[in-house]
């Protein structure tokens, strides 16, 4: 293999595979997030800050759970973009391409992410 894009390799899915291979998985991936995000809802809404009462430290334990799940919601609404664009990367019919290099990236790679953008050279 010359490394040229013409030079794909025979063990490569088509779209039609790849897509029966990933994209249940990542739906149901994408389900689950948002169910978890909605029942999350009310640890992230603002502490009511009432002396008569919670004390000081309930009140300081309360505002570090609501931080604490704030900060998971943020990174649960980044995988969900990123399951987003792997779907809009299947519905394309680009899924499974390195955006840097244009190489597949890999069955083994996409199994354990598959909404990895890169190959394990590129993501280097």
């Amino acid at each position: 293999m010359t490394g040229a894009p013409d030079d794909i390799p025979d063990d490569i899915p088509d779209d039609a595979a790849l897509r029966a291979r990933y994209l249940p998985r990542l739906e149901a991936e994408l389900a689950a997030l948002r169910a978890a995000s909605s029942a999350a809802a009310d640890d992230r809404r603002p502490v009511t800050l009432d002396q008569q009462s919670v004390g000081r430290l309930s009140r300081m334990d309360a505002l570090q759970q609501q931080a604490m799940a704030a900060a998971q919601e943020a990174r649960r609404q980044g995988r969900i973009r990123a399951l987003l664009a792997a779907l809009g990367r299947i519905r394309a019919g680009e899924f499974g391409w390195c955006d840097a290099c244009g190489a597949f990236i890999g069955t083994r790679r996409l199994d354990a992410d598959p909404a990895a953008t890169r190959c394990v050279g590129c993501a280097r």
